[in-house]
């Protein structure tokens, strides 16, 4: 029995490695010192793991004595406690407790303890990256396998299988499994993670959830979140049973004289004095946005060769919180070769504070203002603003040094700055953002009886009214308002309803193949990288070599067949396509998303049995067709060039924008008249994304007329019914001809009834 044991031991070992996949996130993100304390057990001494009915390993005992130095772990008998006697449990802890980890397994052992009698456990959070790190973490934890006994489903990827009992998810996932399984069923427990985040998608799940408790008393419900969320909570669920862990240990802030006026290149300037300093310790930067973050990456990794290499290397990790793609790969070769100390530098924005999971940070600096987007329901479009963060991100930001007593959170602003010019909170997200796809989930789950949804804050009235009028506008909600055959195959789509709407109008036209790669373009993170300065020019030579004349969607088409046909190559001659990528300037990761997207729509089609034409890309059939299904889906997205200079005019408000430096016609003499774009948002430099041309006459043979009628008075307006009233004598003539001729055939052969024939429009 030992020896078998031994082997089973051995083999378990082999299940347990990581994933070439995440061998890079692991490897940046690692939390160990490198000195390691193997722990032997005697063979006749091996406990068995009740998870899975092998014995433990080594490293089961050596992270179970970091677990229980964890300030969540003494709370761990009051919480089981907890759980066991109510069906809701609110755990309010500061940032690097633990809670994320440590609970989801408490649950699992508690739905172990009923014999899954209930269902398994489910965890849910804001971020793709931190439900797949925690997955990976708590695998390890648990000495099981990911995969197995815990696993992972986010947006176009699942890790799981039929006996996963641990489940990491995005809240929107799990929002989306809901619309098949109302009531949860194949849940005993749900965890509620970063509540205090106030996603749509949560905010949906806490007020949805309250119904399904009432229904299934036998469930649980968890909800993890920060401090400044807990009074709210308690209100909104009444008396129920409620956990505060705290982390005593308080970092040293060093505030500044004053506000810096260029924030950015003031964090990278102390960046580089701590790392002239010695001090040893990884470094956390909060950036007001992405984009930032993606400059100072560049920028550090072209100082680094400048720097004294007696100081080490200054490893720069980039976090984006929305972005689906995760890290760059380490240099393999560079690290193999640098034995010196190497120190991390996260790069993120005050959003992707739960990405952060190094242990040995030591210093965080804070530039105190963040960029964000805020949805303005008048005009259809986001508003980029800059303001300070709120008070409960700024200590959040000091909590990230977690159980560091030696660390330093650097303010990039002064103390009473915070008193003066920052908000308590920020405001829920579901009271800035475009609800249309909220209200078409809400609209399916009405089927289920589950419509109403009691939430912890009210959607702005004015959004709420532009969703519902976007949908009935698409097609998607019958003349009583619910959701219509045509909106519950829209619902199935992962994806924002008007490029729902452009796919299902692609069966009718016979061009899913293409629209099904446009699709997933569009969804995937941007594929075209910023080039290094000096670079441009050459970037922008690649490129061109993709341009099509139709217009920017064209253009995506022709970059993800020339990235498909650079793999196969590469997969003959078995080297890697991340030098095509690299040479053409476009994103490796973000091109292979596109593709993990375009299969998963491929078989949600499948699915439904809607009709998948063969490819005929670069006939003009073919690029008339598509561009009649963008249209069915995006015709409230038409600008006009209203000078000829690329200064072009919504149709639906007043706003200018211009061509962004991505599209294929930017800098160009071509310049079109009219355009379908895909994004606009309302920054310092107003840009419209991803645009193609259309004509005046395919856009009024395919705009509902009712939207029409409701376009605000305007040039473009007057022009397009000019044009209306040029086809109206053509039109009546072709119908009074059409209808001559129904009336003889009618004569021979009975016809359908008009209300029994399948309309996409």
């Amino acid at each position: 029995n030992v020896v078998l044991l031994g082997i089973i031991y051995v083999i378990k070992m082999e299940f347990l490695t990581f994933s070439p996949e995440n061998h890079c996130l692991s490897e940046l993100l690692d939390c160990s010192d490198g000195d390691e304390e193997e722990i032997l057990v005697c063979g006749e001494d091996l406990e068995l793991n009740p998870f899975d009915g092998l014995p433990h390993s080594s490293r089961y005992y050596k992270l179970m004595k970091e677990r229980e130095e964890l300030p969540v772990w003494k709370e761990k008998h009051t919480f089981m406690e907890s759980l066991l006697q109510n069906q809701i449990v609110i755990v309010s802890g500061d940032a690097k407790t633990g809670k994320s980890s440590q609970i989801p397994q408490w649950c699992a052992e508690y739905c172990l303890s009923v014999h899954y009698r209930h269902g398994v456990v489910v965890c849910s959070q804001v971020h793709k990256q931190t439900a797949v790190w925690l997955a990976l973490r708590v695998a390890d934890e648990m000495d099981v396998n990911v995969g197995h006994e815990v696993g992972y489903f986010v947006p176009f990827e699942s890790c799981c299988a039929t006996e996963t009992i641990l489940r990491y998810c995005t809240d929107d996932m799990l929002q989306r499994e809901m619309m098949s399984t109302p009531l949860l069923n194949y849940y005993g427990v749900i965890i509620l993670d970063d509540v205090h985040e106030r996603t749509v998608a949560t905010d949906a799940l806490l007020g949805l959830l309250k119904d399904v408790l009432i229904t299934r008393p036998e469930l649980r419900l968890v909800i993890l979140t920060e401090p400044h969320m807990s009074s709210k909570l308690q209100n909104y669920y009444g008396s129920v049973p409620f956990i505060r862990v705290e982390n005593k240990h308080h970092a040293e802030v060093v505030y500044s004289c004053s506000v810096q006026k260029d924030h950015f290149l003031s964090a990278l300037r102390l960046l580089f004095e701590i790392h002239h300093t010695k001090e040893k310790g990884d470094i956390v930067i909060f950036l007001a946005c992405e984009q930032e973050i993606e400059k100072a990456y560049q920028m550090i990794r072209q100082e680094q060769p400048n720097l004294n290499p007696d100081l080490g290397e200054l490893i720069p990790v980039p976090l984006y919180p929305t972005k689906q793609d995760l890290i760059p790969k380490p240099n393999q070769d560079k690290q193999k070769s640098c034995k010196k100390y190497r120190r991390k530098v996260l790069l993120t924005t005050s959003f992707g504070e739960s990405l952060i999971w190094i242990k040995n940070i030591t210093f965080v600096i804070d530039v105190g203002v963040e960029r964000r987007k805020v949805y303005s329901p008048r005009i259809r479009a986001d508003s980029v603003i800059t303001q300070p963060i709120s008070k409960s991100q700024a200590e959040m930001h000091k909590q990230i040094l977690g159980m560091s007593s030696s660390g330093k959170l650097f303010c990039l602003y002064p103390e009473e700055f915070t008193y003066k010019e920052m908000k308590p909170n920020l405001p829920a997200k579901i009271q800035e953002s475009n609800l249309t796809s909220m209200v078409l989930f809400l609209k399916r789950m009405d089927i289920a009886g589950l419509g109403h949804c009691d939430f912890i804050s009210s959607p702005a009235p004015e959004s709420l009214m532009q969703a519902l009028e976007d949908l009935d506008y698409l097609a998607a909600l019958d003349n009583d308002g619910n959701l219509s055959e045509f909106g519950i195959i829209m619902s199935e789509f992962p994806l924002d309803p008007q490029l729902s709407k452009s796919i299902l109008a692609s069966c009718e036209f016979e061009c899913v193949d293409e629209m099904l790669t446009i699709a997933a373009m569009v969804t995937a993170p941007n594929c075209f990288l910023h080039a290094p300065p000096g670079t441009e020019e050459i970037a922008l030579t690649c490129w061109r070599k993709f341009s099509h004349p139709a217009g920017d969607h064209f253009t995506l088409i022709n970059v993800f067949n020339a990235f498909k046909e650079a793999s196969a190559n590469s997969a003959s001659q078995h080297c890697s396509n991340e030098k095509w990528c690299r040479d053409y300037f476009l994103s490796c990761s973000a091109l292979r998303m596109a593709e993990i997207i375009r299969a998963e729509l491929a078989e949600i089609m499948k699915r439904l049995e809607l009709p998948i034409s063969e490819p005929d890309f670069g006939s003009k059939e073919n690029i008339l067709s598509i561009k009649k299904s963008l249209l069915s889906g995006y015709f409230m997205h038409i600008a006009r060039d209203v000078d000829g200079s690329g200064n072009y005019l919504m149709l639906t408000h007043k706003q200018v924008a211009q061509l962004h430096p991505f599209s294929s016609y930017y800098n160009t003499r071509r310049i079109p008249e009219w355009v379908l774009f895909h994004e606009f948002s309302v920054s310092e430099d107003n840009s419209i994304r991803v645009v193609s041309e259309i004509s005046p006459d395919l856009f009024v043979e395919l705009v509902p007329q009712y939207y029409f009628s409701n376009l605000p008075p305007s040039e473009s307006k007057d022009i397009l019914q000019e044009v209306i009233n040029h086809l109206s004598p053509v039109s009546t003539m072709k119908e009074e001809q059409k209808t001559n001729n129904d009336n003889k055939e009618n004569e021979k052969f009975p016809q359908t009834p008009m209300e029994q024939r399948c309309i996409i429009q």
